[in-house]
């Protein structure tokens, strides 16, 4: 028999502890690979701590980076908060003054304020006129008459006397009763046909039956000379004397000249802007020697009317309602109206549109 070999046991052994040591661990592992082992083992626990301590950084960083963000956020809310608050207040003050404003000029302004402004306008629109009127006068008057004129004047005097009495012998009842059909016709067609976009110097508004009556009886019943009693404001008592300006200027021609007395500028600037308004003239028909003048005297205003007689003019005086005395001398002519106080029916100082 062949000998048999003696590292055979050997292997067998050495392959069943291998076999053993990869199936149990009941024997030792060689020392080269428990070495290698623990080297592995050494380097993936380095390896997870290493990582371990790069995901703690970053984490941290992250959440700083948070923290910022959300502080600034606060901030940022804090001052937007702020802003809101304060713009929310100076609203509610804006809020209140504005308020007040409007409850100053309910009370205040309104009231006060539009008759001070109404008030101004008529004193100036009577300022300007007189200042214009003034000029005019001024630049008309020949302040060094020539010798012949003089003369001349002196020997026309005693022709033009006799002329004028003779021209306001027309002036009675009697012209009116002459001219009583054509005052009636004009008197209807103001009240039924009105015109408003007539001539100068034709009534351009409208004329109720009131209207005609009163200037109807101050025609015929009072020969032309004597006071009517108010219609109630202001407004309708020119509308009567426009209406008797157009009939006698219908009658007279240029040569009738409307002398209005108000002792205020403010109701002499309404009978300027109401006579405008209802008999269609302007501003050039205003002043001295003109067709119509205004006076807050009744001493001037009679002088006035004594010139016109004397140069051949035909004055027609008008006296508001709120005059209280009425001067003696302006009776003596013989054409003039004046508005009587109505008890029943007072009006107030100043009477608008």
């Amino acid at each position: 028999m062949p000998p048999e070999d003696p590292t055979a046991p050997n292997n067998s052994a050495a392959d069943s502890g291998i076999s053993t040591g990869e199936s149990g661990s009941s024997k030792p592992r060689p020392l080269g690979l428990q070495r290698s082992d623990r080297g592995s083992e050494i380097s993936s626990s380095g390896f997870k701590r290493a990582s371990t301590g790069l995901s703690g950084r970053s984490s941290d960083s992250l959440s700083g980076a948070q923290a910022d963000v959300a502080q600034m956020v606060r901030q940022g809310l804090q001052e937007l908060d702020a802003q809101r608050r304060e713009l929310q207040r100076e609203i509610e003050q804006l809020e209140r003054r504005k308020e007040r404003l409007e409850t100053e000029m309910r009370t205040n302004f309104a009231g006060a304020s539009q008759d001070i402004a109404i008030r101004v306008q008529g004193f100036k629109n009577y300022l300007v006129g007189s200042l214009q009127d003034l000029a005019t006068a001024a630049e008309e008057i020949d302040w060094v008459p020539s010798p012949s004129a003089a003369a001349s004047v002196e020997s026309s005097a005693p022709v033009t006397s006799e002329l004028n009495d003779e021209e306001i012998i027309p002036l009675a009842a009697q012209r009116f009763a002459e001219q009583r059909d054509r005052i009636h016709s004009q008197l209807d067609q103001y009240r039924t046909r009105p015109d408003y976009y007539g001539p100068p110097w034709q009534l351009r508004r409208t004329f109720e039956p009131i209207h005609a009556e009163r200037t109807s009886s101050w025609f015929f019943n009072q020969s032309g000379r004597g006071s009517i009693k108010s219609v109630g404001t202001r407004l309708q008592n020119v509308l009567v004397a426009s209406a008797t300006i157009s009939c006698l200027y219908s009658i007279y021609g240029q040569r009738l000249c409307v002398l209005v007395l108000a002792t205020t500028p403010e109701r002499l600037g309404e009978w300027r802007r109401w006579l405008q308004d209802c008999l269609g003239i302007d501003r050039a028909d205003f002043g001295s020697n003109r067709g119509v003048m205004l006076f807050e005297a009744s001493e001037p205003m009679a002088q006035r009317a004594e010139r016109l007689l004397e140069s051949g003019r035909i004055p027609f005086l008008i006296m508001d309602e709120a005059e209280d005395k009425v001067s003696l001398s302006l009776l003596q002519f013989p054409l003039w109206l004046g508005f009587a106080p109505d008890p029943a029916n007072p009006s107030t100082d100043y009477d608008y549109y």
